[in-house]
């Protein structure tokens, strides 16, 4: 048995296989072209003396030519006919390049060259009787359609060499899977795309074993060369016959003339091609062997401890990265060990957008440019949506453009797609360069690429939750510090308007050359308060709750700044009544003062040019345990709306010009919860009122 760690594909892709001759290659690509006429014939076989003496040789045999005078070159060719021609050619390249595989000398060809040559000419008879449009190429299929065995001869000669000659059929290839792990039809259609045939001639070979209810459907060339290899089979059985004969359009009973014409045919073609099958029957070919392996179950269940140890092995690889970068090079680099990926991208679900979206790295910096959509059904969305592996063939030429553009990106023919899944939830998808060998093998390693992905997922997750914890972090920080620039940037404006007033009653009393020591003071105050609050920029000071002031002398310093500085309205009445009784509290003064003059100036913009605003404390008032001085703010104003109201002391956008408007009232309630006091309001059309509750100072007992 070969060794898993010695795969027979690789021993094929380093394997001396001889090359397909060129004139074979042009014959193909003018046939394809369905332009060959006679004259380019005779061109391409003149540049090939081999098939110049083998044209000569056929035209001047008994079956074509009757004097005894030899032909030239030009007389061969009209006397075969192009058709004629046409099938020698392809006999001779087919021939030569089968005596050219390693071992083929030494062994005995007959019943191979029997089975090839009658399934070409059965797949020439089906072709024509289907029309199908190029019956050579049918032709070709059938002499190829078995060149995986001698293709896996030269491979692995002693693990192939008794099977070489064993029946072909479904048990020959289940122990060439066994064995080798690749089948003699996978074997030569991986060949014939290394030739660089036609890619239907490739599946032609590939699918010659397969059940007749998968090929249905399929391309004709690849149930003709089904039928043909069918026919040429001499233990085939009714019912695989009459199976294969219904994927042509025939019955059983009408294959029977086929089977005739190309046995008729057999010898004078064997003989055109210079190839001896007398005695071709005479060996029983045995059907096929394979060594005593061990326990299935067991052999499984070692090949799955040995993966997770590889996966396990991974994952600890992965949690010791530092940096998402790091962390996508680890599971690419990691990927392309264990999978033998040719180079592998990893691609991150965007929920926004919703698409995958290249990472890049130090390898792949082009793929960071790449995304493909997660709503598509190409196979990156299906493993990214289904979380299964998928795999795109080097041959799927329906492949979507997303999936187009990741094989160029890894410069390979084929790969596969595995799914990046932590728990229940995809992060993306890792896609993987390969040969298209590899991605037809997929399936058989699908639960070792699933573990890999959900290890490199979990460590995904974890430097992503890093990363979206960092970033909440700082979009808290950038709120709180915008939230409190709003608020220092509506304080501000508050000592600022009175520190402009207070300008302009300056400057008038200048010019009267009277006293300004009063207005000077003020304006200290104010310019001291504009200061504190830009020092408090990220967060307003708390003021000292254990402090001892009036409210006596902090309503009258709100009084004279609105009455001195000229924001009172002649027609407007400040009125206030402070108890001498109610007015200790314990709170801090410029605290107050800033809560009152924001109230201030809200009841003056409502009461417009007249009206009255009351400052006015009240009785203590006792709540929760603690006591308090109340103090009321009022205007006899229109009131405020209902939606106002409902809203009120949330820092929301109000109707007023200006970026901060609306701030003013949550501001205040935040500097009275701070201070350990609370307000309300009632509001009607008689008027707006604001009670504030201030903790009241008490002597100590």
């Amino acid at each position: 048995m070969v060794d898993s760690d010695n795969d027979i594909r690789n021993r094929l892709l380093i394997a001396r296989l001889p090359a397909m001759p060129q004139i074979l290659i042009k014959l193909i690509g003018h046939l394809q072209a369905d332009d060959l006429g006679m004259t380019e014939l005779a061109a391409l076989i003149a540049n090939d003396p081999g098939m110049t003496s083998k044209i000569l040789a056929v035209a001047n045999s008994s079956a074509y030519h009757r004097s005894s005078r030899s032909i030239g070159v030009e007389q061969a060719l009209i006397t075969l006919g192009t058709d004629m021609i046409k099938l020698l050619v392809i006999g001779e390249s087919v021939a030569q390049t089968f005596h050219n595989f390693p071992h083929a000398g030494s062994l005995d060809l007959r019943r191979f060259w029997k089975h090839s040559i009658t399934a070409a000419l059965v797949a020439r008879d089906l072709a024509q009787r289907m029309h199908y449009a190029q019956p050579e190429e049918a032709y070709l299929a059938g002499l190829l359609h078995n060149v995986g065995r001698l293709a896996l001869l030269a491979t692995a000669p002693r693990d192939y060499a008794y099977n070489f000659s064993a029946r072909d059929d479904e048990g020959l290839c289940a122990v060439e899977q066994r064995t080798l792990q690749i089948t003699h039809a996978e074997a030569g259609a991986w060949l014939i795309e290394r030739w660089q045939l036609d890619s239907f001639l490739a599946d032609a070979v590939l699918y010659h074993h397969e059940a007749g209810s998968r090929l249905a459907f399929s391309h004709p060339l690849i149930r003709i060369v089904r039928l043909a290899h069918v026919l040429a089979s001499a233990d085939a059985g009714d019912e695989e016959v009459a199976d294969a004969a219904a994927l042509c359009g025939l019955q059983a009973e009408a294959t029977e003339p086929i089977r005739a014409s190309a046995a008729r045919q057999l010898i004078l073609t064997a003989a055109q091609l210079g190839i001896n099958l007398e005695g071709a029957d005479d060996a029983v070919a045995p059907p096929a062997w394979a060594p005593v392996q061990r326990d299935p179950v067991q052999q499984r269940l070692a090949e799955d401890v040995g993966q997770q140890m590889l996966v396990a092995h991974a994952g600890q690889a992965f949690a010791r990265q530092q940096g998402e970068a790091g962390l996508f090079d680890a599971i690419t680099r990691a990927a392309r060990i264990l999978f033998d990926f040719s180079d592998a991208i990893v691609l991150v679900e965007d929920a926004g957008t919703r698409q995958l979206v290249g990472t890049g790295g130090s390898t792949q910096q082009r793929s960071a440019q790449f995304t493909a959509p997660l709503d598509g059904r190409g196979a990156l969305a299906l493993a990214a949506g289904g979380g299964k592996v998928q795999a795109v063939p080097g041959s799927a030429g329906g492949a979507g453009l997303a999936e187009q553009q990741m094989l160029r990106l890894l410069g390979s023919e084929s790969m596969v797609c595995i799914p990046l899944v932590a728990g229940s939830r995809s992060l993306g998808v890792l896609a993987g360069g390969v040969q298209a060998w590899q991605a037809a093998q997929a399936g058989k390693r699908e639960r070792f690429m699933q573990a890999f992905g959900v290890q490199a997922a979990s460590a995904m997750e974890a430097a992503l939750a890093g990363r979206g914890h960092t970033r909440r972090q700082l979009a808290h920080v950038a709120d709180e510090y915008r939230a409190a620039s709003r608020r220092v940037a509506h304080e501000v404006n508050n000592p600022l308007a009175i520190i402009k007033n207070y300008l302009g009653v300056l400057d008038e009393k200048l010019a009267r050359q009277e006293s300004v020591a009063g207005e000077v003071t003020i304006l200290s105050e104010e310019i001291d308060r504009v200061g504190h609050l830009i020092n408090g920029l990220a967060g307003l000071p708390d003021g000292a709750p254990g402090s001892v002031n009036t409210i006596g002398a902090v309503v009258d310093d709100v009084q004279r700044l609105f009455r001195a500085g000229g924001s009172v309205p002649a027609g407007v009445l400040l009125a206030t009544a402070i108890s001498p009784a109610c007015e200790g509290v314990a709170c801090d003064a410029d605290m107050l003062k800033q809560v009152l003059v924001n109230l201030v100036k809200n009841a003056l913009e409502a009461v417009g040019a007249d009206g009255r605003i009351d400052i006015a404390s009240r009785n203590h008032v006792h709540r929760d345990g603690r006591l308090f001085v109340e103090l009321v703010v009022s205007d006899n104003g229109p009131g405020l709306p209902q939606h106002v109201m409902a809203g009120l002391f949330a820092p929301v956008r109000s109707d007023k010009d200006g970026p901060h408007r609306g701030l003013g009232l949550s501001i205040v309630h935040g500097l009275l919860t701070r201070a350990g006091g609370c307000i309300s309001c009632r509001s009607g059309s008689a008027g707006t009122s604001f009670d504030l509750l201030l903790p009241a100072w008490t002597e100590p007992a």
